[in-house]
C-alpha cells in the first residue's frame, strides 16, 4: 500500500497541503531533488554502493555517498533560492545557500575549533546544485568542494576564512567555472587527488 493510500489522502489534497505550507514544499523539493540526482547520475554502472545517511547523523558528511573507481565519494546537494533567480539577456543568474542547517562546532584543518554554520573545505567531495527552477527542467550543476568560494565574513580571521566555504554562492545558466553539467570529469579528478593524498 502506498503512503497516500495509507493516510487516505488524495493527490489533490496533498497538492493543497504542500501549497499551503512553504516550509514543507522546501523540504519535499529537496528530497525530490536528491531522488532525481540519484536516478539521473548516480545509477550509472560506474557507481556503486549509493547510500543516503540519516540527516541527523553528524558523523557522516554529505547527503549521498557512493563508491567510484574504488574510492568513496561524498556529495552535498543544494537547490537554488527561487527568490534570487533573474534572467539577464539569454542567461539565468541565481544564488544558492551552501551551509549547515544550524550552528555547530567544527574542527578546521589547522586543528582550531570554531562554532559556525559554514561548511568546512574538504568536509564533502562533490557539490550538486539542482537547477530545476531556471527552466522547470531537471538539470544539475556539479563542482568540486575545493573549487568553491570561501567565506569572506569579517567575523572570521583570514586563516579561518580559507577553511570555510561561502554560505551564499552565485551560479549561472549556462554554467561558468567551477560548475560542470556532468560529474564524471570531476569525479576522476577527485579520485586522483584522494589517491595522491594517501
Amino acid at each position: 500500500m502506498g503512503i497516500l493510500d495509507a493516510w487516505n489522502v488524495g493527490i489533490d489534497e496533498l497538492d493543497d497541503i504542500v501549497r499551503a505550507n512553504p516550509s514543507l514544499r522546501g523540504f519535499l523539493f529537496g528530497y525530490v531533488s536528491e531522488y532525481k540526482l540519484r536516478k539521473m547520475w548516480f545509477s550509472d554502472s560506474r557507481i556503486g554502493g549509493v547510500t543516503k545517511y540519516n540527516n541527523h547523523n553528524r558523523t557522516r558528511k554529505g547527503d549521498i555517498t557512493f563508491v567510484y573507481k574504488e574510492v568513496e565519494v561524498n556529495v552535498e546537494v543544494k537547490s537554488l533560492q527561487t527568490g534570487s533567480i533573474q534572467k539577464v539577456g539569454d542567461r539565468y543568474v541565481a544564488r544558492f545557500q551552501c551551509d549547515a542547517s544550524d550552528r555547530r562546532q567544527v574542527m578546521l584543518p589547522n586543528g582550531e575549533r570554531l562554532e559556525t554554520t559554514c561548511l568546512v573545505v574538504g568536509d564533502f567531495d562533490l557539490l550538486a546544485v539542482n537547477l530545476f527552477d531556471f527552466e522547470k527542467e531537471w538539470r544539475f550543476a556539479f563542482a568540486k568542494n575545493t573549487d568553491l568560494p570561501r567565506s569572506r565574513y569579517k567575523k572570521y580571521t583570514p586563516e579561518q576564512q580559507q577553511y570555510l566555504l561561502a554560505t551564499l554562492i552565485n551560479i549561472t545558466w549556462p554554467l561558468e567555472f567551477p560548475f560542470s553539467p556532468e560529474p564524471f570529469r570531476l569525479l576522476d579528478e577527485i579520485v586522483e587527488e584522494k589517491k595522491r593524498a594517501k
